[in-house]
């Protein structure tokens, strides 16, 4: 017997070991890695296939590609759920290819008016804007009204006036305007659209969208957020499903955080969000199963498309949708997806 396999018995028995392993390394407690993840979404059933060229498809993957990076780099380091997705969304938000801040639509008055949540899912505290003008980043307002505030949802005047504040950055109508939305109102103007109900059954038109974030941390806490510009052509005040707590957005660390994105109007009648949860709470039902009914059987019964994305508390990650496309990407660290159609 070597000199090496002496002295690993000799150390086993001494400490009451049965086994001894040689040349194997082993993490010391509390070192071992921390598992983390992290999705996002930039709209579900926004865009044809047949529309998208080379250099478009190219920009979007690009895009989605800088987002999930801001998150993956705060996560990665062991920040918090909640940075992760403010930092994501507002990436989203800057970005005038996705329909959030600078790439809003516009309202029947030519406005640009925006919608944002966000939500913890230890405490289940939250913060939501809507109709609000002139706010930069939508889904940093929404975090301090959580934070700053004794309450969960602001709109329209007020929320502006408390984000200006609270020392957010404002920005001018210019910086909203986009040729592109501009002519998305023009041409729903022309065809008599008001953004009603029974607009929904053309989701390819480029006529709503969303972008949000879902994000498990290295301390095991989950976070979502949304963000969205609504529906090109609204009424005045419309509000969609994006900052209702409970139909776009919800985070409990119990079960899940996830965050919606399609028709708002039949989201907020399915309380879509939370019925994620309760289906996993109380149904017993996992994360892939309890989101992908949601999506494929009760959002299409329901005659909408959209799609949602979603992680539990273990680090799994859901994106069903049910239109063409979802605009989407993911990460854990160890694997990573970008992805527009069902590829």
């Amino acid at each position: 017997m070597n000199l090496k396999s002496t002295s690993c018995i000799g150390f086993a028995l001494s400490f009451g070991m049965l086994s001894c392993s040689v040349g194997q390394k082993k993490e010391a407690p509390g070192n071992e890695a921390r598992r983390w993840a992290i999705a996002l979404h930039g709209g579900a059933g926004t865009l044809l296939r047949s529309q998208m060229t080379p250099s478009r498809d190219s920009a979007y993957r690009a895009s989605l590609d800088l987002a999930l990076k801001t998150g993956e780099a705060i996560l990665s380091r062991g920040g918090s759920a909640l940075d992760a997705v403010e930092q994501t969304i507002a990436i989203l938000e800057d970005n005038p290819l996705f329909n959030a801040g600078r790439g809003a639509v516009f309202n029947q008055n030519g406005k640009v008016q925006l919608d944002a949540a966000i939500m913890e899912g230890e405490k289940r505290m939250a913060g939501a804007v809507a109709a609000v003008e002139g706010i930069r980043n939508p889904i940093r307002l929404a975090r301090i009204v959580m934070e700053r505030s004794p309450h969960v949802f602001l709109c329209g005047a007020g929320a502006r006036e408390f984000g200006i504040e609270q020392g957010l950055d404002t920005a001018s109508a210019d910086w909203f305007f986009t040729r592109e939305r501009w002519e998305q109102l023009q041409r729903q103007r022309a065809k008599g659209k008001s953004g009603a109900i029974e607009n929904a059954a053309h989701p390819n038109d480029g006529s709503f969208g969303t972008v949000g974030c879902v994000a498990l941390d290295q301390q095991g806490l989950l976070a979502a957020g949304t963000s969205t510009g609504g529906m090109t052509n609204k009424r005045e005040g419309r509000i969609g499903d994006s900052p209702v707590v409970g139909a776009g957005t919800w985070a409990d660390n119990r079960t899940c955080a996830v965050s919606c994105t399609g028709h708002g109007e039949y989201f907020i009648r399915l309380a879509l969000a939370h019925e994620l949860h309760c289906r996993m709470l109380h149904g017993r039902k996992g994360l892939e199963k309890a989101s992908g009914e949601l999506i494929l059987q009760d959002l299409s019964k329901a005659g909408a498309q959209g799609g949602l994305i979603a992680v539990d508390g273990k680090g799994r990650i859901a994106m069903p949708f049910n239109s063409e496309g979802m605009f989407r990407a993911s990460s854990n660290g160890r694997s990573r997806k970008i992805a527009i159609y069902r590829e």
